[in-house]
């Protein structure tokens, strides 16, 4: 099989691209490496079965022939992190819903099957938990450019929801809660990487807001197990499934755990949202998903916990590549 990956040189996408090499199938990348990094295809791209284009996939010349040309589509690129969400709301909206547009009009012409990354993003202020596919959305106000990215992904959601329904095209949403491991950066404020680099280098590990709020992360090569479980199951198709790990943990714990982890004597500081963000940021207090409906349909079960979560971000990083 040949597969097209948008954002196939980000962090999720190279690993994904990696797993599908592994079992034979053929790739081909598109990614413009605004947040990608060529450097995420060191490993493979010199492998037979991989063809990388750089470019927009929001643009539909780029992107013609690679759809002509697959059996199957994981769109996953995106705008992604907080600090260039806040920094470009408008590229958020328009990159994010643009190419997701371009990318199943391309699939509805070629008869393709899509795979579409969203967000748990998209439950927005919901504090019913754990979040089930058939929580209701609760979005924040559009003043609030916080919330550019959760509207964004909402609506890529429709969109694919309308291609399924009118155009009749092969589609399954996936939202994807924390995603962590090695290879991802810290530069647009991912948690982990950051609390990493900053006990690695002996500097403060800053915890926003008042640390209690608490998230749950899962391992870049689980949620990959399940992306491609999913694309495969004719079942999914018209479907929304949570991919994550139920493993709950503060902020303020996690930064403690780095630093026992790392051993470092790097002090824990406190940092109010309205400083590290913007005034009147909003955060939620939990989020953890419920993974059932994925575990029914195709067995998918997390099977790398938190502390070796770490330990493998923390040996990445000690080996001297980037976070």
């Amino acid at each position: 099989m040949r597969y097209l990956v948008t954002g196939g040189a980000g962090f999720i996408g190279s690993h994904l691209t990696e797993a599908l090499l592994r079992r034979g199938d053929e790739v081909i990348v598109v990614d413009d490496l605004s947040t990608g990094d060529r450097a995420n295809l060191a490993g493979i791209e010199a492998h037979p079965g991989i063809r990388l284009v750089i470019g927009s996939c929001g643009d539909a010349r780029i992107m013609a022939e690679p759809a002509r040309a697959c059996d199957g589509i994981f769109h996953l690129a995106s705008v992604v992190g907080v600090r260039r969400v806040l920094a470009s709301p408008i590229r958020t909206l328009t990159d994010n819903i643009g190419a997701t547009e371009t990318v199943l009009a391309l699939a509805s012409e070629h008869r393709k099957p899509v795979l579409i990354a969203s967000s748990s993003e998209v439950y927005g202020r919901s504090r019913s938990m754990p979040l089930r596919e058939d929580t209701d959305l609760s979005i924040g106000l559009p003043e609030k450019d916080r919330w550019s990215y959760a509207c964004s992904k909402a609506a890529c959601e429709f969109l694919a929801g309308a291609y399924f329904r009118e155009k009749r095209v092969p589609v399954v949403i996936v939202r994807l809660f924390n995603t962590v491991g090695p290879r991802q950066t810290g530069r647009y404020g991912m948690v982990i990487p950051t609390f990493v680099s900053q006990a690695l280098a002996g500097q403060p590990i800053t915890v926003f807001g008042d640390g209690r709020q608490s998230r749950s992360f899962g391992y870049v090569g689980d949620i990959v197990s399940g992306l491609i479980a999913l694309a495969g199951e004719p079942k999914a198709v018209g479907d929304v499934f949570n991919l994550g790990n139920p493993e709950e943990i503060s902020m303020l714990d996690l930064a403690h755990r780095v630093k026992a982890l790392t051993g470092s004597a790097s002090p824990i500081t406190l940092i109010p949202y309205d400083e590290a963000y913007e005034a009147g940021f909003e955060d939620m207090p939990r989020r953890v998903p419920d993974i059932t409906k994925a575990h029914t349909l195709v067995g998918f079960t997390p099977a790398v916990p938190l502390d070796e979560i770490l330990r493998r971000v923390i040996a990445h990083a000690r080996a001297g590549r980037s976070l």
